[in-house]
């Protein structure tokens, strides 16, 4: 294996965090803001990128920083590295609520494709790469851009979803219609477009979008129900309105709307 062979375990249920052991001089690279707790003895090293250049000189390590930057992440990792003689521990926990997703890149082909803020940690030797869209519709109108995220490798990598996971497992030619936020991340062999919605109504009041994804198989697809940008548009919609007013002020019902619908800052 070119990547570090670790230990794992995952605790909690709707705010999750793992937990990795690490042996003598074993090391896991994760995002930054991502860690937890760790034990005793662990030395934590920030670097540019992912670490799969960093033998490669300056130039090695500028490209593999400038790959995060397209896909709007830090330039910046972290690098969690046993430096004792025995097993040590490093834990990392999700950003909101939602499930912990471990893969094994060997079980896939060495290669996993998923949203760029997806990833929370991997072993050391795992490649935190990009992927480039190929088709305009897809690079328009798919949420993420032109360009996705890669991970690939032969070791364990995490990513994180939102809400509930849902994994599907698509037969050769096998279509799957989701919502172009809730794609989690899928593997090599599926095929990702994006298609138009159609009709004046759809479009107009349904209320889902003008696009949604389809994945084609053959492959394994992960779903989420709760993406991060759907649970911030719903927050930001529930937040007291700007300049330091209250819902409901100005209206006929002014404080006693908000008391009606819970907020009891009267």
């Amino acid at each position: 294996m070119t990547s570090h062979e670790i230990d794992y375990e995952i605790f909690g249920e709707e705010m999750q965090y793992v937990e990795i052991e690490l042996d003598p001089q074993e090391a896991v690279v994760a995002e930054s803001g991502s860690f937890m707790m760790m034990n005793d003895g662990i030395k934590m090293e920030t670097i540019f990128g992912d670490g799969s250049n960093q033998d490669k000189g300056v130039m090695g390590k500028l490209f593999s920083a400038g790959k995060r930057l397209l896909t709007g992440e830090s330039l910046f990792m972290t690098v969690y590295l046993n430096q004792f003689n025995d097993k040590r521990r490093v834990s990392f926990a999700s950003p909101y609520p939602g499930k912990i997703l471990a893969l094994d890149l060997s079980e896939y082909g060495g290669r996993f494709v998923c949203q760029k803020d997806a990833f929370l940690c991997a072993a050391k030797g795992v490649t935190v790469g990009i992927e480039f869209s190929k088709k305009l519709g897809r690079g328009l109108f798919g949420g993420e851009g032109f360009i996705m995220q890669k991970l690939e490798g032969d070791g364990m990598a995490f990513v994180h979803a939102g809400g509930t996971l849902a994994k599907r497992e698509l037969a050769a030619g096998e279509v799957l219609k989701v919502d172009t936020g809730c794609i989690v991340g899928f593997t090599k062999d599926v095929d990702y477009d994006i298609e138009f919605i159609g009709g004046i109504k759809n479009s107009l009041f349904g209320g889902e979008g003008l696009f949604y994804a389809t994945l084609r198989g053959p492959g394994t697809v992960y779903i989420q129900s709760l993406p991060f940008s759907r649970l911030a548009s719903r927050i930001y919609a529930s937040a007291p309105q700007t300049g330091g007013g209250q819902r409901g002020e100005g209206s006929i019902l002014g404080g006693i709307g908000n008391l009606l619908d819970g907020d009891n800052s009267y």
